[in-house]
């Protein structure tokens, strides 16, 4: 049974994919910062309370799959704000923990389940198109875009230095969903993203290691 590691698995995406991966067969972990009923009821592998910016979070989550194979671990966890120009100064805090949560904390998960990762492995960090500076067109958003590239740079990075250990890094797009994160606006489902998302992962192989996608398997600029 292929042991499936999802963050943010409470709801939205997180919560789809948990849904998904567990009635296809995988043995999933679903780490949340706070546990959801629905979530509950899906007879996964709950690990809750967690917050992956400290150090201790980090380690519940190694902890909980320490002697177990990983085969994907799907780091989808993030927060987004809203800065407009203008207003920037006034929310240099919320700037700074869209960093810390959207780009550090998948890092330092990312280092601490190396021990459950081996060869074959799938890295899946679940980004956003609006982290790409070639396919930025409308502005804003600066603190969820700069921490969204930070992202998409430190995942390409992670795939150099795991790509001679056979363990692949992708960065995925989960479309404009329909969630909590969007204000409810999107163009699908969090159920036909997180089916879309998983295909991608499922399809992907080494050779494409350190690429950028869209749920939909249409290739993003950086």
């Amino acid at each position: 049974m292929s042991v499936t590691l999802i963050t943010g698995a409470a709801r939205g995406i997180g919560f789809s994919m948990s849904k998904l991966s567990k009635a296809r067969g995988d043995d999933v972990v679903a780490v949340c910062r706070s546990p959801s009923e629905a979530l509950g009821s899906l007879g996964v592998e709950v690990i809750s309370d967690i917050e992956l910016t400290s150090t201790a979070g980090v380690a519940r989550v190694a902890e909980a799959v320490a002697g177990r194979i990983v085969d994907r671990a799907i780091l989808n966890a993030g927060v987004l704000d809203r800065e407009m120009f203008g207003n920037v100064a006034t929310k240099l805090d919320g700037i700074r923990r869209q960093f810390e949560v959207n780009a550090l904390a998948p890092l330092v998960l990312a280092e601490s389940l190396m021990p459950s990762l081996r060869e074959g492995s799938k890295l899946a960090l679940i980004t956003s198109r609006m982290g790409s500076v070639e396919d930025n067109s409308s502005g804003g958003y600066y603190g969820y875009r700069m921490s969204k590239a930070a992202m998409n740079m430190m995942g390409k990075t992670l795939a150099l230095d795991l790509k001679n250990r056979g363990i692949s890094v992708f960065l995925l797009h989960p479309g404009f969903v329909r969630t909590d994160m969007t204000g409810g606006s999107g163009d699908v489902s969090a159920d036909e993203s997180a089916a879309q998302l998983l295909n991608q992962i499922d399809n992907l192989g080494h050779a494409q290691t350190g690429t950028f996608w869209h749920a939909n398997g249409t290739r993003l600029p950086w």
